[in-house]
């Protein structure tokens, strides 16, 4: 007791031999933080405490990460740590001079160099304060630091490492995020075919398969080619990578994500996003010049014209008094340069009750059950997000009596008015080589993004991304033969193309074109901004009208043949999302947007769109597939296929013997997935650790043997021609069962999309399927009629009815997804909200008419 007496701030100092009594149990626990030891000593792993919160921050001294005073116990609790270091910042008034000024005072100025300070305060009349100390669990003994000649050598070295450790979030900051790119070692003498390919602006599709989606351009040959499933949301079949390896053409740049400013490049070869200084000129080698936009014809810069001025100000109702709003549920979010796109998307997301249910709801689950780094935990994190904006802790109103009083006291207690995301933008976008960077993205392509994740990383019994997802009934009609095929894919947004043809203002649309070019050619000023006005209806009708089918092969004709699609909801989502197709480029390459009011509907019917399946007098297509396309030296491709097999990923071999499996089976289990990474072939261990060879070395087959397979080879992973685990994970994530999605991946040569077809085409599989796979849900919705029962093989669907209320939309200001802004407009409590960054005001004149993506909520029938 008398030693606790002390640390609390008892009377005497301890002897240093004393303080180094009491540590020694603890010294093998407190470490010294390395190079490449991310240390979190600015926000907690579970909540947004810092140490500006009341409760300071407390900083494990062993893993480094920094825990709220509400969380600090349950770190202690699992992982039996005591040493904590404990971070408190104080804001005090400063001492008026003799002179009445404020004479600058500031007390440990160095401890906490990462801390931001508020820019709500005046700097000349308050001043920070610094406080560390050492915490010992769990009596909560302390030591006040610095203690330089008391402590132990070790624990004054590993306190002062702490406290000047940089930020694990770095990169994020704009000013260094360029930085973390480096230049490609290929840039400077890639070689670029001369064989004449020009690339369209538009109308882009994988030249091995129908993607038209997360399309990358190689930069020495010019091939369009789908990306992998994970680098983006929207999926792909890996058919940019099996391109470098058949030919070793390292770089390739993402269609859509190219401005003047730069573009997304990837090299396959140094596995990683990449600079490229001449990206210029090799674009303009297939007919891209990037560079146009930054000048116009009369010499003014875009910046200068200034034509969208108008579309900022409504969009965030400049001009008008806003009411701001407190509270739960009104919460803002910083912007962390360039994530705006991220925190429109996160408001609209957690103003959904299922979504509220999943992780608020079961927080303190999810808490209790998460891994030892809870940082890179999805769930965890998407549980504190949620907590933050939803509990009202930090969006409190400024005090007023309170305020003045604690200015008397000279001290300052800071108002917690919004949440800085950092650990979650870190999390969510590692990897991926456009949401990890510092530029501006496309808010639709992150939402499918966090569907992909919450897709993948379930919570409990509940799957909130099924509120999202419907089925599409496709219907593909041969003009010559008249036969016509059905087909079904899963689907979360419904994309609506704008009907400029049907704009009501043509005449003044007119008017305002001449006279914008005239004063272009003059240098006037821009007359002021004519608006397309466009009809929620057109749009509609335009939704549902035939579209042609390009390279169509009619299996009646077997050749190829003029072919028609239509769209139709084979069911109705819960919560509808309809994004407006504003963003398109034109003849010269140069991303446009298009500037459009459509009066978006508060309560719509599509009712008339559901799907009908095959009517009576129609015949359906044969099903035979299109022939398979031999290249022009198979010999050649079978026996690169057959090299790249030989190279195995030693670094993922050896993160999985770290974890203790034998040697042998790890070089097998990366070799058998392709060299996919340590993730997936940990899958393949889990999956075959029972088999009486699992540690039995690694047999390489004769070539013969891999050419003796024929075609099937050629998208064969394993010698037992088993799909890839990531094409196999993508389908059961979609609410499939595992035999099926392995039994539709074989039957279609691993083509991920036909597959998905297969699938549909095929109800009945060959195999038991397993019950308990596919358990889901009933209750979400009692009105909903939920098409995939327990153990079927379909994807988890909830139908209903077509009726929909608005409940939300996020607007995009600027001339493309890769600059601008996006601000949220969300309808609580019977009124509209408007959430603009850290800015929650009520809304007085929301913009219904300018959004980006709409938000419906189904009316209960």
């Amino acid at each position: 007791m008398q030693r606790a007496a002390l640390f609390r701030g008892g009377d005497a100092p301890m002897a240093a031999g004393d303080l180094g009594e009491l540590l020694v149990p603890y010294m093998p626990t407190i470490r010294v933080p390395k190079s490449g030891d991310r240390v979190f000593k600015t926000e907690c792993a579970f909540s947004y405490d810092s140490p500006d919160s009341e409760g300071g921050l407390y900083v494990c001294m062993n893993t480094f990460l920094g825990f709220g005073r509400e969380h600090i116990e349950r770190h202690y609790r699992k992982t039996g740590q005591c040493v904590y270091l404990h971070l408190k910042r104080h804001l005090r008034q400063k001492v008026p001079g003799a002179s009445g000024g404020a004479l600058p005072k500031r007390r440990n100025a160095k401890l906490f160099l990462d801390l931001e300070i508020s820019s709500d305060l005046n700097s000349d009349d308050f001043e920070y304060e610094d406080e560390a100390k050492l915490v010992i669990f769990p009596d909560h003994y302390e030591i006040s630091l610095p203690n330089i000649e008391e402590l132990p050598a070790l624990v004054t070295i590993a306190c002062d490492a702490l406290l000047s450790a940089k930020s694990p979030y770095r990169k994020q900051e704009p000013d260094s995020w360029e930085e973390e790119l480096q230049a490609s070692k290929h840039a400077k003498t890639l070689v670029q075919l001369d064989n004449g390919v020009r690339i369209p602006p538009s109308g882009w599709k994988c030249s091995r398969c129908d993607l038209r989606e997360n399309l990358w351009l190689n930069l020495s040959d010019g091939s369009v080619l789908c990306g992998k499933w994970f680098f983006d949301g929207s999926g792909g079949n890996g058919h940019a990578v099996e391109h470098y390896r058949d030919t070793g053409y390292p770089l390739a740049v993402k269609l859509g994500t190219i401005t003047p400013d730069g573009a997304d490049v990837y090299s396959f070869d140094e596995e990683e996003p990449v600079l490229d200084p001449h990206i210029a000129k090799h674009l303009a080698h297939f007919g891209i010049d990037m560079l146009q936009m930054q000048v116009t014809d009369n010499g003014l810069r875009d910046n200068d014209i200034k034509p969208r001025v108008s579309e900022w100000e409504v969009i965030q109702e400049a001009g008008v008094k806003l009411k701001p709003m407190y509270g739960p549920g009104y919460t803002g979010m910083k912007n962390l340069g360039n994530s705006c796109y991220l925190n429109a998307v996160m408001q609209a997301i957690f103003s959904i009750p299922e979504f509220q249910r999943a992780y608020v709801g079961n927080l303190p689950r999810i808490f209790d059950y998460s891994p030892l780094d809870p940082t890179q935990d999805f769930n965890t994190q998407m549980a504190k997000l949620g907590h933050g904006l939803l509990s009202g802790q930090y969006s409190k109103p400024p005090m007023k009596s309170e305020l003045i009083e604690q200015v008397m006291k000279e001290e300052h207690k800071p108002q917690h008015n919004g949440i800085s995301p950092r650990m979650f933008k870190a999390f969510i976008s590692k990897g991926h080589p456009e949401f990890s960077s510092n530029r501006q993205q496309d808010a639709q392509e992150f939402f499918l993004h966090l569907i992909n994740l919450v897709e993948r990383n379930p919570v409990g019994s509940e799957n909130p991304s099924d509120v999202f997802r419907f089925l599409v009934e496709e219907r593909t009609q041969c003009c010559q033969s008249r036969k016509v095929r059905y087909t079904h894919r899963v689907d979360y947004i419904m994309q609506l193309p704008v009907a400029m043809e049907a704009a009501t203002n043509k005449d003044e649309l007119i008017a305002y074109e001449l006279k914008r070019r005239e004063a272009e050619a003059a240098r006037r000023p821009l007359p002021e901004l004519v608006r397309a006005k466009i009809p929620f209806s057109a749009c509609l009708q335009a939704f549902s009208e035939p579209s042609n089918v390009e390279d169509f092969w009619s299996s009646a004709l077997q050749a190829k043949s003029a072919g028609v699609k239509t769209s139709r909801f084979a069911s109705f989502p819960e919560y509808l999302v309809v994004q407006i197709k504003k963003f398109t480029f034109g003849l010269d390459w140069i991303p446009k947007k298009l500037d459009v009011s459509i009066d978006m509907p508060d309560f719509l019917d599509i009712t008339h769109l559901r799907a009908r399946g095959l009517q009576p007098g129609e015949e359906e297509l044969p099903d035979i597939a299109p022939p398979i396309v031999i290249p022009d030296d198979p010999k050649d491709h079978m026996m690169n296929h057959f090299v790249e097999s030989l190279d195995i990923d030693e670094s993922s071999v050896m993160q999985l013997a770290e974890m203790g499996f034998p040697l042998e089976a790890c070089r097998k289990a990366v070799y058998y997935t392709g060299n996919l990474g340590a993730e997936v072939a940990f899958n393949w261990i889990i999956a075959h650790m029972e088999e009486p060879d699992f540690a039995e070395p690694l047999v390489i087959p004769a070539f013969g043997e891999v050419a003796s397979s024929g075609a099937a080879a050629l998208g064969a992973v394993g010698l037992d021609n088993q799909p890839p685990e990531e094409m196999v994970a993508i389908i059961i994530s979609m609410g499939f069962q595992r035999n099926v999605a392995i039994q539709a991946l074989k039957a279609t040569n691993n083509n991920l999309e036909r597959a998905l077809e297969w699938i549909f085409s095929h109800p009945d599989p060959e195999e038991e399927s397993d019950p308990a796979l596919d358990t889901m849900d009933m209750e979400n919705n009692a009105n909903a009629n939920i098409l995939a029962e327990p153990g079927s093989e379909g994807p988890r669907i909830k139908d209903g009815p077509g009726r929909y209320e608005l409940f939300g939309f996020i607007s995009h200001m600027g001339t493309s997804t890769m600059s601008g802004h996006y601000v949220c407009h969300l309808r609580k409590e019977g009124r509209w909200v408007i959430y603009n960054d850290l800015r929650v005001c009520a809304s007085e004149r929301p913009p219904k008419d300018l959004g980006y993506i709409y938000f419906y909520h189904r009316i209960p029938s």
